[in-house]
């Protein structure tokens, strides 16, 4: 890729998803706010080899978007729109030229509007889900594939009867009244932590960690937490992200390699963030009525307070995840479940739980047989761990993660 096409590729995926939200604001349909945003990319792509690359590329692409909507809107009215638009167009012209679009105040506001219009309670669950990462997180179609373990074709329609259900429907594009949030707050918490997963444990590409995206997501949890601030499953999502993005740093070495939680340098742990997520964790309510975010965040501080790995307090985790299987089961968390006993109990007990998971659920996700992996190299069951990795790494994209588990392989294969 060329290093002009590369910088556009840089700004849209830094970009894209306050650009759509703020065109969608304009025009009110979602395809046609992609379409135009698309066409501002495209218009970029055309100008900045000329002029170069704007000082602030997300402001030139915001504003372009702006003004091409509003042309759209206003030959609308030539051919004949229906009044309502024509006053939501008098509603938004002056914004055209008035103060810099690129505003940051301006712009929370319409990503808010956004994630509630995806999440709202007449698309399905997994429409809303897919529909608001794609628009809100920015993710391709196979980034969410990835991350729902379903082929690319299922999310593709998922997306498709999402966005046709919005127009049918006319679902209103605004943040709705307070009675009406919490139906819809399971969906967005799903969204914004499926956002921050991506950004912590890239699926593909070179780097493990992809920060815009981490950074995305705490501030939209930010965000939803400043809107319901006494709701504690939002405090407990937002207090995961903060303790999970607190390790960042230390989660790769200097060439990029991927470093495991046992190994990290703890005096990179970012003790900001750190304090922030126990301060959230603290507000939200008792854990004896917790939620899952909630629980995942006590299992989270639970890494953040100990001064080492040694110093884990890995069956209160098991205890944790326990409480999380019961209120929310999903084979993820079994598998975690599993590995934490291996922890707690040595690796032979870690690997009888493992072995009773529904493997068919966790059919094309890494994490298991490398988890398996992992415990049998424990267990100097060479030959196995070896087989182990060769199958995580027929899974795996992320070229930092097939780095790791390519030097397990060959540490296994060296001892047998």
């Amino acid at each position: 890729m060329e290093p002009l096409q590369a910088r556009v590729a840089e700004v849209f995926r830094l970009e894209y998803a306050r650009v759509v939200s703020s065109v969608a604001r304009i025009v009110r349909d979602l395809d046609a706010a992609e379409e135009i945003v698309q066409e501002a990319f495209a218009l970029a792509l055309e100008h900045w080899p000329k002029s170069g690359v704007p000082a602030r590329p997300g402001a030139w692409l915001l504003t372009t978007a702006r003004r091409r909507a509003l042309d759209r809107l206003r030959r609308a009215r030539r051919a004949g729109a229906r009044a309502e638009s024509l006053a939501h167009e008098i509603e938004l012209g002056a914004a055209d030229e008035g103060p810099d679009v690129s505003d940051a105040a301006t712009i929370p506001d319409d990503r808010l509007r956004l994630i509630f219009t995806c999440c709202h309670p007449a698309l399905s669950a997994d429409g809303r889900v897919a529909l608001t990462l794609r628009l809100v997180g920015g993710l391709t179609t196979p980034e969410i594939a990835r991350a729902f373990l379903v082929p690319e074709p299922t999310i593709a329609q998922r997306l498709v009867r999402a966005k046709r259900t919005i127009r049918d429907r006319e679902i209103p594009y605004e943040v709705p009244e307070a009675g009406s949030l919490g139906e819809r707050l399971p969906a967005v918490l799903a969204v914004i932590y499926l956002v921050f997963n991506e950004g912590y444990a890239a699926h593909t590409g070179e780097a493990l960690v992809r920060d815009d995206l981490c950074t995305e997501a705490i501030r939209l949890g930010g965000m939803l937490a400043g809107l319901m601030p006494g709701e504690p499953e939002v405090l407990g999502l937002l207090a995961l992200m903060e303790l999970q993005a607190s390790r960042a740093a230390a989660r790769t070495d200097a060439h990029g390699d991927l470093v495991l939680l046992a190994d990290q340098d703890r005096t990179r742990w970012d003790r900001g963030r750190i304090e922030r997520g126990l301060a959230c964790l603290e507000r939200g309510a008792l854990l004896e009525h917790a939620g899952p975010y909630q629980l995942q965040a006590a299992i989270a501080a639970c890494h953040a307070r100990a001064v080492s790995w040694s110093q884990t307090d890995w069956p209160r985790i098991v205890a944790l995840y326990d409480k999380l299987l019961h209120l929310a089961p999903s084979p993820v968390v079994a598998l975690n479940r599993a590995a934490a006993i291996g922890m707690a109990y040595g690796a032979e007990v870690g690997l009888a739980a493992l072995d009773a998971l529904d493997a068919d659920a966790l059919k094309g996700y890494h994490l298991l047989p490398s988890a398996r992996g992992d415990f049998l190299r424990r267990l100097e069951r060479w030959r196995e761990a070896a087989a182990c990795y060769r199958e995580a790494l027929r899974m795996v994209e992320n070229a930092s993660e097939r780095r790791f588990l390519s030097a397990r392989l060959a540490e296994c294969e060296g001892k047998q």
